[in-house]
Parts: structure tokens; C-alpha cells; sequence
């Protein structure tokens, strides 16, 4: 186990760039089981969860070279598909919430995946109804082996069909998509998410020979095809780091430039950081995030408290919630947040509760930031990290309180940012990780 002991308190200065998006990383590295030819990847964030998910490629027989920083080769030409009934497959499936997306591509091309119920964040109930009820719209064939928590579809021969997805989800989307690609006939899915992770997955396995209409749109129809061939991609960066950065930035009073944003992608974030009162200049493909001694949280049209929640896409994605509602504690003015996908996502305010933060946990899925306005510093505790988000929002927490704070369990951090002491601390922030036995 490791943690960090964070010294508060300290303004950054300078320009950072955000690393590459994971939630669409593990998207397109599990699409390459789809072609025996070789695919290259840019931009790869390599933390916890990417890493892990490329060794389990590794494992299934698929090549992996590393180039560069970020920058891989995959050709899977020679999968091993009994390592999906052994005992170090189920092992590795289960500790990564991802590995459920290599499913959809080997059932497409093998006619059978397997995977074992997968972990990931404690926050809440993650069920998998979504993505194998698509399977099985698609013609697979479904088992549940209860005693050891292992899924199983197989089917050779899948076929299009009209689908409509029981709920947005960005990763059952994704799984289903890469099934239909190489299904006979049209597939319809209906209710589909269109984060611009699954854009990017869309707009790679078009270039890998799939057909598919409506790309961002919640309507996705597919042509299948007989096969795919290999392609060059390049991963976004990861909207949820630029504004884990934009909030820390605000909190701590810093002047931090973020490069390379790539503006267009990023919906209603920049907005929604903007009705909690900070300050930002988007330059280009870059946004500028100055020093602000004092920020306000704007109010509904006829005075009453604002709302932020999460939605399906464009909506606000429910991964910056954390990171809203920590920013908000030094705000001016109060701001309802509304976390409606996941019960157990806020229940690490009372860490904040206990730094001196004024908020009211009213439900699991609401609470009420009043915030300080800075007449009363966030004072360091002890505490630990219990899923990514919650742990970057403690980490800004943290770097923002009078005194040291101790973040234990920062291996959660560590799936979802890739290096971030070694990446603030050049800024000025005082971030020291220590490893322990």
C-alpha cells in the first residue's frame, strides 16, 4: 500500500498537459482483438487500469510492443482462447472493472467470450444486465456460472437486430458495438450513449472497415462485415483530468494553463465550472485558469440555489461530480449536487466534513455545499482514497487545507491519473509519495 503526505496551502504556476483519456483507452484497446492485423495506439494514459488491461491482452496472445511514452502497437493474430477458462484468467478479469469490453470483440470474432464479474470502484452498484442483454439481442447464447461469479455468451453466427439498451451506458454501448460490427446483417441500437469516448471507439472501428451511421448520436445503426483490418488512433485527453485540474486550480488560487484541451470535446464542463464562479479563458485548444482570490456560485435564473447533477451525455458527466462539489467548499454562495447514478459516490464527504467543509450529506445521492468563501481555511487530516474520483477530489482537498494531509489507498488514485505528483509538484504543489510493505 502507498500514500501520499500532501503540505497545503502552496499556489501553482505554469502550464500542464492532461494525459490521455482512460475511459476511452480501455475502449479502443480491448477493439483490437477485432482484426489480426497490426493497430497502433497514440496517447495512451499509462495508469493502473490501462496497464493492467494490456497485460491481460498481453496474456490472451495479442503482441504488444511499447514505442514510446503513450504509443503502442497491438496485433492479435494468435489468441489463446483456452486462457479464458484458467484460473489466472479469472483472477486478473475480476480485478479490473474494463476488462468487461474485451467480451464484445472476441464474440464477435471467435464466437465466444468469457469474463469473470469484474471489480473497480466501490461506489455503488454496477450492473451488467446492459451489455449482455445486447449479446444476447445479437443472437449469443447466455450463461451465468453463479459459484464462481463467471460469464459466458457464445454464438458463430450473430445476427443484426433493433436494440434498444436499457440504459446509456457508455460501456455497454461500447461492448455491444464492437459484437455488431461483424454481425450479419443491420443492427439498431436505440438509447445508446454518445460520450466522445465512444465517438473516438466509432470513428476507430469505421477506420478499421466497420460501418456505422449516427455517430454521436443515441442512435447507432451497423452494418456488420466479414472482418476488420488493422488502423492508427490517437486517444483524446481525458476531459475528467481537465477538470479535476480546472477545480484544483480555483481551489488553491493557482494560474495554471491546461494545453492541448481539445475544446470541442468537452460538452458543458468549461460551463458548469464557470457557474461555480471561476474564471477561465479557453486560447485556442488551451484554457487559462487564473489566479482568483474570490469565486461565486451563480444562482437560478429566479434566485433560487443552484443544482449541479449528473446526465447521459452532453449532460454533465458524473466523474467531475467529486470534483464540483470539493471546489465548492471555497466558493461563495451554495450549490445543491446531485449524484444520481451511483449511491455510495458521496460518501466520502465526510472526510471533507472533517477538514471543515460546511456540507449537508441530505442522501446518498445529494448534498448541499455551503461554501467558506475562504474565511476558513480546509484544515489537513488523515484519510483515505475509496475510488478514483473521491480520491483526487481529497487530493485537491488536501493541497488547498492549512497544514499536512495524509491520503492512504492511493493506488485508486493511481488507476485514473497517471504520475500526478510528478506532474503538480514542478508547479509548486508539495506532494511526497512514500511506499510501504
Amino acid at each position: 500500500m502507498s500514500y501520499f503526505e500532501i503540505e497545503g496551502g502552496h499556489q501553482l504556476k505554469g502550464e500542464i498537459t492532461p494525459q490521455g483519456a482512460k475511459n476511452e483507452a480501455l475502449q479502443v484497446l480491448c477493439a483490437v482483438l477485432l482484426t489480426e492485423d497490426l493497430v497502433r495506439i497514440n496517447n495512451i494514459p499509462e495508469i493502473r487500469d490501462v496497464l493492467k488491461l494490456i497485460e491481460l491482452l498481453r496474456d490472451l496472445g495479442v503482441k504488444i510492443e511499447r514505442l514510446s511514452k503513450g504509443e503502442y502497437t497491438f496485433q492479435s493474430d494468435n489468441i489463446d482462447l483456452a486462457y479464458l477458462d484458467s484460473a489466472e484468467f479469472k483472477q486478473k478479469g475480476a480485478a479490473l472493472r474494463g476488462s468487461i469490453m474485451i467480451v464484445g470483440p472476441l464474440l464477435a470474432r471467435f464466437g465466444k467470450g468469457y469474463i469473470p464479474s469484474p471489480g473497480g470502484d466501490k461506489i455503488g452498484r454496477r450492473r451488467l444486465d446492459t451489455h449482455f442483454e445486447g449479446f444476447i439481442a445479437l443472437g449469443a447464447k447466455f450463461e451465468y456460472l453463479q459459484k464462481d461469479s463467471f460469464y459466458k455468451v457464445y454464438n458463430d453466427n450473430l445476427t443484426g437486430t433493433f436494440h434498444h439498451l436499457d440504459e446509456a451506458s457508455v460501456t455497454g454501448t461500447a461492448n455491444i458495438l464492437m459484437a455488431a460490427v461483424m454481425a450479419k446483417g443491420i443492427t439498431t441500437l436505440y438509447n445508446a450513449a454518445c460520450e466522445p469516448y465512444l465517438q473516438q471507439l466509432c470513428k476507430m472501428l469505421v477506420s478499421m472497415g466497420a460501418k456505422i451511421e449516427g455517430i454521436g448520436s443515441n442512435k447507432l445503426v451497423i452494418e456488420g462485415v466479414n472482418s476488420m483490418s488493422g488502423c492508427r488512433h490517437t486517444c483524446l485527453p481525458d476531459m475528467i483530468e481537465i477538470g479535476s485540474f480546472i477545480g484544483m486550480s480555483a481551489i488553491t488560487q493557482s494560474d495554471i494553463t491546461l494545453k492541448n484541451c481539445a475544446i470541442e470535446n468537452l460538452g458543458i464542463i468549461p460551463k458548469t465550472f464557470q457557474r461555480l464562479g471561476i474564471n477561465l479563458e479557453i486560447i485556442g485548444d488551451d484554457i487559462h485558469i487564473p489566479e482568483q482570490k474570490h469565486y461565486e456560485i451563480d444562482s437560478f435564473i429566479d434566485g433560487s440555489i443552484l443544482t449541479i447533477s449528473d446526465q447521459i451525455w452532453p449532460g454533465f458527466t458524473p466523474d467531475l461530480i467529486s470534483i464540483a462539489l470539493i471546489t465548492a467548499t471555497q466558493a461563495r454562495g451554495t450549490v445543491l449536487i446531485h449524484q444520481k447514478m451511483f449511491e455510495s459516490r458521496l460518501f466520502f464527504v465526510d472526510n471533507l466534513i472533517d477538514m471543515g467543509a460546511q456540507i449537508i450529506l441530505c442522501d446518498p445521492h445529494r448534498a448541499t455545499v455551503i461554501g467558506l468563501d475562504r474565511k476558513t481555511q480546509l484544515k489537513g487530516i488523515t484519510m483515505s482514497s475509496p475510488d478514483i474520483r473521491a480520491g483526487v477530489a481529497l487530493l485537491i482537498a488536501a493541497m488547498s487545507a492549512r497544514g499536512k494531509s495524509t491520503i492512504k489507498n492511493i493506488e485508486q488514485i493511481d488507476r485514473g491519473y497517471e504520475k500526478i505528483e510528478e506532474r503538480l509538484n514542478p508547479l509548486g504543489a508539495h506532494i511526497t509519495r512514500f511506499e510501504t510493505n
